[in-house]
């Protein structure tokens, strides 16, 4: 066999790299919406989670986080812990260390710590959350944002156990739930929470039919990923 020679030629495109939760099917595909070929390299793991949304399945997955984690390439710009409630649950700054302590990159995130610098960008004070959880999965998300000093007037959950099921629930009645919050109390913002809802479809008609900017999950930390690594943003930011 004869050794042929050939050259090295770096790629200049941001590095970003997701962690994404085993049965998530839709954040996957919402990000290579957001992100094109030509403007980022997208690079995905997988972490085991319960196939029941509980906050012992979710807590679970903090172990396997560095497994993940150390799975990505190296020399990444941004990685993205994606998923809502168990940063909720593990907490921001545990996420961050145990991505940090495995992965090559240069900063984290996650889709709670990209929706409250969202809402701090947009001004936002009051806010409705609508999210599929049960209440033990659901009610810390809302302490969550009170902690960091914004009110949660009202939310709406569709009490959904089974994570299969999640990425299943239809658009229209996200939409649906959106509306109903708009109307229990004076809100400034919604957030649709959790990386498996089929949301990037509804959130620019939801915002300009209510009035006000509708985020998700998926969005936010999209958006955060972009800025953290001095990309513009990504198309969609639920303003109306």
């Amino acid at each position: 066999m004869t050794a042929f020679p050939y050259d090295l030629q770096d790629d200049s495109l941001p590095r970003l790299g997701l962690i994404v939760l085993q049965v998530d099917e839709t954040i996957e595909q919402d990000f290579r919406h957001l992100f094109a070929p030509d403007c980022a390299k997208l690079h995905i793991s997988r972490i085991p989670s319960g196939a029941e949304l509980t906050p012992d399945s979710i807590a679970q997955m903090e172990t396997a986080l560095p497994a993940a984690a150390g799975l990505l390439p190296h020399g990444l710009d941004v990685v993205g812990y994606a998923c809502t409630s168990g940063t909720t649950l593990i907490g921001a700054g545990r996420v961050r260390d145990l991505v940090m302590g495995a992965a090559q990159t240069r900063a984290v995130t996650d889709p709670l710590t990209a929706a409250l610098a969202k809402c701090r960008v947009l001004g936002l004070t009051k806010i409705g959350i609508v999210s599929p959880y049960i209440a033990s999965v659901a009610t810390p998300i809302r302490a969550a944002f009170e902690s960091a000093g914004i009110t949660v007037p009202a939310t709406l959950s569709f009490g959904e156990q089974v994570e299969a099921r999640v990425a299943r629930i239809a658009p229209a009645s996200i939409a649906n739930a959106a509306r109903a919050l708009a109307q229990q109390a004076e809100l400034d913002g919604i957030f649709l929470s959790c990386t498996n809802l089929r949301t990037r479809d509804i959130l620019a008609p939801l915002s300009v039919e209510l009035g006000l900017p509708v985020l998700s999950s998926n969005q936010c930390l999209g958006w955060h990923m972009a800025s953290l690594c001095g990309m513009p943003p990504p198309s969609g930011h639920g303003r109306p």
